[in-house]
Parts: structure tokens; sequence; C-alpha cells
């Protein structure tokens, strides 16, 4: 059974930081891409960061790009999203996603088979 469960999520203020945690069970995480997802109310799921399973390679969308930072964390079976200079439209929930895959990750959410749960982010004064 491959399972992911996202932590982390809360309420920071505008400028504020947070760090989401993946930990993921029944697979290795040298053998998957994972993905950091995010949908807000009343919109579609869009990537927001991957890694690929040899850890080497990350990518981001442009609107996150050098404020999150994706990392893992193999002995613990954990990716994480450092999240910082957070501003009210990184409001989202966040999904992780794994996918069976090597040398390549995607931000497309229908390239990923597994899901999380999610957790809320929510950035407010």
């Amino acid at each position: 059974q491959l399972q992911l469960v996202e932590s982390g999520g809360g309420l920071v203020q505008p400028g504020g930081s947070l760090r989401l945690s993946c930990v993921v069970s029944g697979f290795s995480l040298d053998d998957y891409a994972i993905g950091w997802f995010r949908q807000a109310q009343g919109r579609e799921r869009e990537g927001v960061s991957c890694l690929i399973s040899s850890g080497q390679i990350t990518r981001y969308t442009d609107s996150v790009r050098g404020r999150f930072t994706i990392s893992r964390d193999v002995a613990k079976n954990t990716v994480y999203l450092q999240m910082n200079s957070l501003q009210s439209e990184d409001t989202a929930v966040y999904f992780c996603a794994a996918e069976r895959r090597d040398y390549y990750c995607s931000l497309g959410v229908d390239e990923y088979r597994y899901w999380g749960q999610g957790t809320q982010v929510t950035v407010s004064s």
C-alpha cells in the first residue's frame, strides 16, 4: 500500500514561512518522482515543485521560484517543501504526489498516480 501523508500546514502572516512534510510509505523515494501541488478555493490544482527519484533535479513553477525549496530525507522517508515569503496568493490546500519513474519529474497533475490527503496553508494577517 503506497501512502503519502502531508503535514505542516497552518495559518501564517504574509511574509512568513512554513515547512511542509510529506511522509511516504510502501515505496522507496529512490524509485519515485515526488511532486508538490496546491489547489486554492475555486481554482484547479497546479504543480508547485517536483523532485526526481535521484533527488538531483528539481523544478518549480514560476510563481514560487526563489521562495520555495523542495528537498528530501531518504532515511526519514520524507519530502519537504520549505515555503518562504508567503503571500495571500499561496493560500491553498497543498498535496504531495508520487509516480514511479526515473530521470524526470512533472508539474502536471495528470502525471502522478498516488496522492496524499492535503494540508491547508492559509496566509492572512
